[in-house]
Parts: structure tokens; sequence; C-alpha cells
């Protein structure tokens, strides 16, 4: 009986030895098949996925700095719109794709807010993503249909209020449905429209099919600049010197909130640090271009990047910003 009972033992052992044994081969295998995928980084076309409708701020952002990309990796780079779901479908298939650097995520607030505003999303904002570069902040404008009887923040609240429900407001991520819930608490009550894109609610309100929302200069400072859009507020500290006659949402009097409205990049979880860290010295170097800036400076929006390590960091700020910024607005995860 003994030596049955030391004859499985042994048997025990060697398996022991033998399955680590595997993972040891495995591991080591693995690492060495990153190395050389990272090695020969890239030899095929990237997609950067924006998870918002074309023409929007980030769209039009990843588009400028798309051909300076392709140029310096020397490979081609296309960009995906794959939208719904405030950005959350786009950003669910990039955390599902394999992490060799060929699916990227350009994404904006919306990184931030949706888990303020969701219960469950099927990702992690921050573990199941690489970061690889903060690339800038945006400007909001809060814009309106000249055919809007208020000229400014003031007269617009004092007609909404006079006209409850009367007055459409165009929803179509988390920062404008955090805004509408502003103005309903300073007393407005309007009627809320959800939409896919900021382009379309956009294109509704030249159409005077709803009456105003919150978009990026990206989509309204030619319509504005054209007097087809009355712009009443900025969501800044301070005044944007592309609309230096427009009051920031403090001045306008609404409440000012300190969460921040950006744009980066990220990979998927598991992105070898060595190609995060290539993209992140071919986008920095893009960014870099005059041409670049000047383009993307005449939107409203301001290039600013950051180390891989401060973008994971920025992120979990503003997770944590957003959060405090909804919920004080009485907003709940629904």
């Amino acid at each position: 009986m003994m030596s049955v009972v030391r004859d499985l033992a042994t048997r025990g052992t060697k398996s022991t030895h033998m399955n680590f044994f595997v993972f040891f081969v495995t591991s080591v295998l693995s690492v060495l098949c990153f190395n050389a995928q990272a090695q020969g980084y890239p030899s095929k076309t990237i997609a950067i996925v924006v998870p918002f409708t074309p023409g929007t701020g980030a769209d039009v952002i990843a588009r400028l700095l798309q051909p300076k990309l392709a140029e310096r990796l020397r490979v081609p780079v296309v960009i995906e719109n794959k939208v719904g779901a405030s950005g959350a479908i786009g950003t669910e298939y990039v955390a599902k794709a394999e992490p060799d650097g060929y699916t990227l995520l350009f994404t904006a607030t919306s990184h931030g807010t949706l888990p303020a505003m969701k219960r469950s999303l099927p990702y992690d904002p921050v573990k199941s993503f690489t970061p690889v570069s903060l690339v800038g902040r945006y400007v909001y404008v809060l814009v309106a249909a000249p055919s809007l009887p208020a000229k400014d923040v003031n007269e617009l609240l004092a007609h909404a209020r006079a006209n409850p429900g009367k007055l459409s407001y165009g929803s179509y991520s988390g920062v404008t449905q955090l805004m509408h819930n502003q103005l309903k608490l300073a007393g407005a009550e309007t009627t809320l429209v959800p939409y896919k894109g900021e382009g379309p609610a956009v294109t509704d309100i030249l159409g005077n099919h709803i009456q105003f929302t919150f978009a990026t200069p990206a989509s309204t400072l030619q319509h504005v600049k054209e007097g087809k859009l009355r712009a009443m507020a900025v969501l800044l500290p301070s005044r944007s010197a592309l609309l230096p006659d427009v009051p920031t949402a403090a001045e306008a009097g609404l409440p000012p909130f300190a969460a921040g409205t950006w744009a980066a990049l990220f990979g998927p979880a598991k992105l070898p640090a060595e190609i995060a860290q290539r993209m992140n010295r071919e986008l920095q170097a893009a960014m870099k271009r005059t041409d670049v800036r000047d383009r993307i400076a005449a939107l409203g929006f301001e290039l600013a990047g950051s180390t891989p390590d401060e973008l994971g960091t920025f992120v979990q700020d503003q997770l944590q910003a957003w959060g405090r910024a909804f919920r004080d607005a009485g907003m709940t995860p629904e």
C-alpha cells in the first residue's frame, strides 16, 4: 500500500514539474513573440477607430493627424468610424481587438463620462486599454438657432422658463447630457432629443428641428461666423481666442465644473510597451508639425501630448472628476 502511495506522489511531482515547465516555455515564447512583433512593427495597415460620427470633433482631429502618422510610420493609416451608444460600441471593439498595435482607439471625453452614466459597460475604461498619448483638449460652445428669440444665456433661460418643454435640446454625449441637466437645475425645462453624434445635432439646429446644444468649434465655428448659429457660451475657464466676444460658462451664469474635455489615443490592454512608445513618439512628432498645429488650432482644439504613464494617471483623475460632476448635477448611472 505504501509503495502505491509513493508511486502516486512521484507521479504527482513529475506532473507538477512538467506543468511548470510547459508554463515557463509558453511564457518565454510569448515574450519572444511580443518582442519580435514589436521590432517588426508596423508592417501593415493600422486602423484608428473613432467611436463617433464623421465630422465630429474627434473625427476631424484624427483625420488631420492621419496622413502625418502614415508618412512617419510608412504604412497606411485608416480612420474607422464605429458609432453608437455614445462611443461605447467603437470603444468595446478596440478593447476586444488583438493587442498588436494595428487597431487603436482615438476617443474623447466620453471615455470619462460613460462610466458615470452607465452602471455596466462591456469594458473597463482603465484595465481594458493601454494608454498611448493624450492628444489635447476641446472647447465646447453653447450654440443656438438664430430664430430663437434669445441673444444670450440669460435670455435663453428666461425663454425656456416661460415656455416649459417647448424648446428642444440636442444631446449626443455625456457632456451634452450633463449640461442639459445643469440647464434643468437652472429652471430651464427643455425637451432632450438624443443623437448618435454631434454632426446630426448641429445639422438639425441649422434646419430648425431643434433649438440648441453644446458642440465643438470643429462643427460649429464656420456656421457661427456666417450667422447661421449663435454662440452663447464656451465651456472654458477663460474666453476662447476663436470666439473672444463669447463669454465663458461662468460669466454667462452657468455652473462651472472641474472635469475636462479632451481626446487621447489608446491601444487594447496588453499592447507591448515598445509599440505604445513607438506610436507615442510618432504621434508627438506629427503634432509638432506647424501646418498640423495651425489647422487644428483653428478648430478650437488645443494640442497637448503626454507620455503613456501620464495619460494613465490623467484618465483616472478624469474618471473621478466626471463622477463628481454627474453626482453634483443630481445624475446617477442608469
